[in-house]
């Protein structure tokens, strides 16, 4: 009993023993208050010092004195918890003790710290003291034995070995030692149970003259138990006899003593004295029991019949087992019939007879016991004993070695159905499904939190010896129900109770793809397929993603697909039919359909839940989840397109087809049979099923690593050319068909798709590695996106499918261009337009309602053919991004004069009388102007001057509309008629411009890649130029900032950061000076409010403010890419003087009028950038600077000025000469420009400053040339007195210098 766990309750410590002085011993706790008390008193009737004391106060203290004496010794006798007791030769009377000692001499001193050790917390220690005691208690017991005089001692020491209790054979010391051994283990104190239980099995063991039957009384007479006594002493004396017992079971005296006297009746009186303890109180019941059992194991079956099961006690207990509810009582009849093997009379109501496992856990035991079972919840949160007892007969170690060897997947169909039919495994099966029904969910689940608890409690015990093909029962309906009510509720009380299990569980199916799939489908078929989602957790996510091998992909596609055809009998293990080699025909297939009244497995092995069938969501689940089971695993290619051939193939036939006879049909060419739901699939499914075929085939073009072929076998090499065939198979069968009808277009479409992905594969394997492959296996992929399309959305993509199938016939010529348009005049003598400008039209005509694994293919179409694009098609790619659903203003009647494209590069015009009008605006930047509608959008007056809304842009979109013929023109702006007209259909348009953004957006990511993969081309500036035409169009700005921040990322990244600069000898530098006099223009444009009484929200006239920001950004971007491309052509200088006035006509803007907002900083980065064009203009900015019409322009040009001067005169030795020449040329203006700066010295300390800064710098420049008196003389006097004036000691030191 020394391993026994201590009591849980709070019991109080008391010491055992302290020293062995008679006056020391602790007095209880009840009696410390009236020691304190008296001892009061005698401070009290004391004499003061010095003084003799009365013979009164002699007298009372006298009698203080004796009643002290023998209210010790009643203390030490009463004593129960292993107090200390004073050693024999001192406790004996005054009149004897010289006999005593005397006596008491010749036998071992019992030195008492063996007691004190006995309770320490350390086990060695308690170990060291009660091999010390018994070993000292043996030498005492030999001695005494051997002592003439045995009467005379024992006479002299009666005060702790009282006579009469059976114990005459043995010595008064090892009498003392049991009593205080007893009285030990009931203590609470540290770990004396523990200790002294061990000290009392040891001698009890070892030394034979201890009398078992005595002993057994003497522990009831030492641990009395009243009415009278308090709880927690009560309490503390069963608990003795508790461990008491223990020790005596451990000792093995009674087995002993048995084998001596088989008619001994002692174990009969153990057995009743333990079952009697127990029955005393609930917390006793279980302890014992383990005592009791601890004890049985030890005897033979014989005795345990004979006595033991004789017991009358142990009769009554069992008898009121059911009526109560006592598990304890359960236990110990399952463990005792397990022990004899015998159906004793005994066993009557707790075990059925004959006993068998089948029997134990019908449904009438489960209900007779059910009590027993149910009232193990006392001992929560510990699981009773009881249940690791059923564990194992649930799960006998056969079920569960034989299970572990059938995980492991067999070729071998005989030894699966050997398997099947063992006996063993079936009456597992059925006991466990009749605990789980009759138990688990008709007693635990239906009850209260406590058995809610324990059926959790339960199942984690299970779970580490559970096999897979039991988790169906365990993670039953109202199990799951049970666990999402609790998990979606965090406030439940038993909330921390299912996390804690929902975490076991997922460790459990850790590294076992068998449990890992068994689980997930319980979870999600008893919750519809919504457990995630109602528990607000990632369970199922998780699981789901943890497949990582080719065997539990299988495992878990099987039962996905077999939950979706509502069969309920889940396969053990994947299923041994290998896949079939690809039929080298496709002719009709010799195939066998079979009724619903054929379905493999009988009735008793499908669940009775869910027999009407899994809902649409579960399915939908089953579904989405299907291309996702690739997702994390890390399989070979091999291994990968196995897996992606059975995903396709059910993707394929449940989404796309129908058995037009019963449920299922057998394919004799493909050697496989393929099954649908009982209840007809609903069309969305049908659609879902293709959107997940489609997604499937988009990832296997993104990781696609095509497989060698072998040789001799003609095998697909991709997921496209499998599921051609395969489509192709399944329609040949006859009593297969698609699930929708098709129109004759949509038939004939579908028919051309097939036969052009059949050519185009086999041009793709005459192409070898070379780069036309990658072109035909791009083509393939949107051939099959296009059919799936089609049989998704019948009637919108018929045509489509034909101009692609035209495209893609254009392949098969001999011409070594691919897609080229081969020059011949059509019948009429018209030109036949280019089969690339037809593709780019196609490609857009399938944008707007494409799918996203058809746009994935449409981008890697566009990838490869992207250089052979025209540049008809660009422009018709450009110009979806600039169309506006709303109409033009100031739209008037233009000529039909073409418009030269240089002139129009960004759309922005100066009109003079716009500029007469606002040139009062200055810096307030408010107009008189009325504006319209477009412009009040943003909460801002917008520009007139605007990309999409000029005459010129009109005109320009005109011109291209004359240039194609009415059939190139219907087939353009097909996916934009659809828009407008649902425009007109639906009030405000909302939905429209919408959709107009979303396919803008998808156009510019083919824009994207065309800039990516034609760096160099001439075409970017076209691209550049539209792009720029879209941003600063408002309308862009109100369609959506998506659109906005999309356009200006690809012009910031494909066109300005572009490693390689484009290179086009056709755009003259006229047409670049006058881009990048548009650009100068564009980024000295003001931002302008609206003077109106309306007022603007803050949100809009934030967004007008960034749309600023972000033009004047793209403006200043533009002209140092402009500049860029002017340099990398090498002009003359002569040339270069149109790019000179471009910036004399913004210089002049600048110091000539408010409106020019163009920021000096700007300029300050451009003449860094190009010095060549500083050297150009210094004398220019400097004389403008002089005499401006806005005075403030001229310190704010300043800083432009200096800049310009240190990248004109540089500070050398080795240009000293040159730079002196240069700064002497200048000298006369910058000698009128600091006369103007010092005469007209600004009020502001800021820009004073700065006047300041500006004259020390060309002072110190001035000096280091030694150009001092020039730059005096042309100050003359006036000057140089108004910069003594002004300048001070800065100018004084300028003069002092010497040249």
């Amino acid at each position: 009993m020394g391993s026994k766990k201590r009591s849980s309750a709070d019991l109080s410590s008391e010491d055992v023993e302290k020293n062995s002085h008679t006056d020391s011993f602790t007095k209880k706790k009840n009696k410390k208050s009236k020691r304190d008390k008296m001892n009061a008193d005698d401070d009290t009737d004391a004499a003061p010092p010095g003084v003799a004391s009365s013979g009164k106060n002699m007298e009372l203290h006298k009698k203080r004195k004796a009643s002290d004496k023998e209210r010790k010794r009643a203390a030490a006798l009463e004593n129960d918890d292993g107090e200390p007791k004073p050693p024999v030769a001192v406790l004996v009377s005054d009149s004897n003790s010289d006999a005593a000692a005397a006596s008491s001499s010749s036998l071992p001193e019992l030195p008492l710290s063996y007691f004190r050790d006995l309770a320490s917390p350390e086990a060695s220690v308690r170990e060291a003291a009660a091999s010390s005691l018994v070993t000292r208690l043996q030498e005492i017991q030999k001695q005494y034995e051997v002592l003439p005089d045995k009467e005379s001692v024992d006479g002299g020491l009666m005060l702790e070995a009282e006579k009469n209790d059976g114990l005459d054979n043995c010595a008064p010391h090892l009498r003392y030692a049991l009593r205080r051994l007893i009285r030990g283990v009931s203590s609470s104190r540290e770990c004396a149970r523990q200790g002294f239980a061990l000290g009392l099995t040891l001698p009890v063991s070892l030394i034979s003259s201890i009398s078992v039957e005595s002993l057994l009384k003497l522990i009831s007479d030492s641990l009395p138990v009243s009415s009278s006594m308090k709880g927690q002493d009560v309490k503390e004396c069963l608990l003795g006899r508790l461990f008491a017992y223990g020790a005596l079971a451990r000792s093995g005296r009674l087995v002993e003593d048995w084998k001596a006297d088989k008619d001994s009746q002692i174990i009969k009186e153990f057995t009743n004295a333990l079952i009697g303890l127990a029955a005393k109180k609930r917390y006793l019941q279980e302890p014992a029991v383990h005592t009791l059992l601890d004890f049985v194991e030890k005897l033979p079956a014989e005795a345990v019949v004979t006595h033991v099961m004789e017991a009358p006690e142990l009769h009554k207990w069992f008898e009121q087992a059911t009526e109560v509810g006592n598990p304890d009582a359960l236990l110990l009849a399952l463990k005792l019939h397990e022990k004899i093997s015998v159906d004793h009379p005994v066993f009557a109501k707790l075990l059925p007879v004959p006993f068998t496992s089948g029997k134990f856990f019908s449904a009438d035991h489960l209900s007779a016991i059910g009590d027993c079972l149910k009232e193990s919840t006392f001992c929560q949160p510990r699981v009773h004993s009881l249940w690791s007892v059923i564990r194992d007969m649930l799960l006998p170690e056969s079920v569960v070695q034989s299970e572990d060897v059938s995980s492991v997947p067999s070729s071998s169909k005989k030894q699966k159905r050997n398997r099947k039919s063992n006996p063993v495994e079936e009456e597992a099966t059925n006991n466990i499904r009749s605990f789980c029904e009759i138990f688990m969910e008709g007693t635990l689940l239906s009850s209260s939190h406590d058995r809610k608890h324990l059926a959790f409690d339960i199942l984690l015990l299970l779970l580490p010896k559970l096999p897979a093909s039991f988790v169906q029962h365990f993670l039953s309906f109202k199990f799951v129900q049970c666990l999402m009510d609790i998990l979606s509720t965090k406030d439940s009380w038993l909330h921390k109770v299912a996390t804690h299990f929902l975490t076991e569980l997922m460790d459990w199916v850790k590294d076992d793809d068998s449990k890992r799939v068994a689980v997930t489908m319980a979870l999600q078929k008893h919750s519809e397929g919504k457990f995630d989602n109602i528990t607000r957790t990632k369970t199922v996510k998780d699981l789901a993603a943890d497949f990582e091998t080719e065997d539990g992909c299988t495992l878990f596609l099987q039962n996905l697909m077999n939950l979706f055809v509502d069969e309920q009998h889940v396969p053990e293990e994947p299923s041994s039919m290998k896949w079939a080699l690809e039929p080298s025909s496709l002719n009709s297939d010799q195939s066998q359909t079979t009724d619903d009244n054929s379905e493999i497995g009988s009735n008793e092995e499908k669940d009775s839940v869910g027999t009407t069938g899994n809902s649409d969501v579960l399915k939908s689940w089953v579904i989405e989840s299907l291309p996702g089971v690739l997702k994390h695993a890390k399989l070979s290619p091999e291994a990968k397109l196995r897996v992606q051939k059975q995903i396709l193939k059910f993707l394929a036939v449940q989404g796309l087809f129908v058995a037009s006879l019963g449920t299922e049909v057998t394919s004799f060419e493909l050697q496989e049979k393929f099954k649908w739901p009982k209840t007809a699939t609903p069309t969305a499914l049908c659609k879902m099923c293709i959107e997940q075929l489609q997604l499937l085939l988009s990832n296997s073009q993104k990781i696609e690593n095509p497989l060698p072929k072998e040789s001799g076998l003609e095998q697909p090499e991709d997921p496209v050319s499998y599921f051609m065939k395969f489509l192709s198979t399944l329609q040949s069968i006859p009593s297969v068909s698609l699930f929708r009808s098709l129109n004759e277009a949509d038939e004939k479409a579908v028919k051309e798709l097939q036969e052009t992905e059949s050519k185009l594969l086999k041009e793709e394997r005459n192409c070898g590695l070379s780069a036309d492959a990658n072109k035909y296996h791009a083509l393939r992929h949107l051939v099959v996106q296009l059919l799936l399309q089609i049989l998704l959305h019948p009637g919108e993509f018929s045509e489509a499918a034909s101009e692609l199938s035209v495209c893609c016939d254009k392949a098969f010529s001999s011409s070594p261009d691919l897609l080229k348009s081969d020059g011949e005049a059509e019948a009429d003598g018209e030109e036949e337009p280019a089969v690339m400008d037809v593709l780019v039209d196609t490609l857009l005509s399938l944008l707007p309602h494409s799918s996203a694994p058809m746009r994935s293919s449409i981008e890697q179409v566009f990838k490869y053919f992207c250089q052979d694009v025209t540049n008809d098609g660009l422009l018709r790619m450009l110009r979806v991004i600039k169309k506006d659903l709303k109409p033009a203003r100031h739209q008037e009647d233009q000529d039909s004069e073409d418009l030269d494209d240089d002139e129009d590069l960004l759309a922005i015009e100066e009109e003079e009388e716009e500029e007469e009008e606002n040139e009062e605006i200055g810096e307030t930047g408010e107009s008189d102007d009325p504006t319209d509608d477009s412009e009040t959008v943003t909460g801002v007056a917008v520009d007139r001057e605007v990309p999409e809304n000029s005459d010129d842009s009109d005109d320009s979109e005109e011109e291209d509309d004359e240039g194609m013929d009415d059939d190139a023109m219907f087939r353009m702006d097909t996916y934009l008629a659809q828009i407008f007209k649902e425009k007109r259909n639906q009030a405000g348009g909302e939905t429209a411009q919408s959709q107009l953004v979303l396919f803008k957006l998808r156009v510019l990511s083919l824009l994207e890649i065309y800039l990516h993969e034609n760096q160099g081309n001439p075409q970017v500036m076209t691209v550049y130029v539209n792009l720029a035409q879209a941003l600063v169009n408002p309308s862009t700005a109100e369609s959506s900032q998506q659109l906005l921040q999309r356009i200006w990322g690809i012009i910031q990244k494909k066109i300005f950061k572009a490693k390689e600069l484009f290179k086009d000898e056709s755009i003259e530098l006229p047409a670049l000076a006058s881009l990048l006099e548009k650009n100068l223009k564009l980024a000295a444009k003001p931002f302008k409010s609206k003077k109106s009484g309306v007022d603007p929200s803050k949100k809009k006239q934030t967004a007008a403010w960034n749309r600023h920001k972000m033009i004047a950004n793209l403006a200043q971007n533009s002209t140092y890419w402009v500049l860029k491309v002017i340099d990398s052509r090498k002009f003359s200088e002569i040339e270069l003087e149109k790019v000179l006035d471009v910036f004399r006509n913004v210089l002049v803007g600048y110091f000539d009028s408010k409106k020019s907002q163009i920021k000096v900083d700007f300029l300050e980065e451009v003449f860094r950038r190009r010095p060549w064009i500083t050297h150009q203009l210094f004398g220019f900015l400097v004389e403008k600077s002089v005499d401006p019409k806005v005075e403030y322009r001229r310190v704010e040009a300043l800083e432009l000025i200096s800049e310009a001067l240190r990248s004109l005169v540089p500070i050398s030795k080795e240009t000293q000469e040159e730079s002196k020449k240069k700064m002497k040329s200048h000298l006369v203006q910058l000698s009128h420009l600091i006369k103007e700066l010092v005469a007209n010295m600004p009020e502001k300390q800021a820009r004073r400053a700065k006047v300041r800064k500006f004259c020390g710098r060309v002072f110190r420049m001035v000096s280091s040339l030694k150009l001092t008196k020039s730059l005096l003389n042309g100050l003359g006097t006036e000057g140089q007195t108004a910069c003594e004036t002004a300048l001070g000691d800065l100018f004084m030191n300028l003069k002092n210098t010497d040249d």
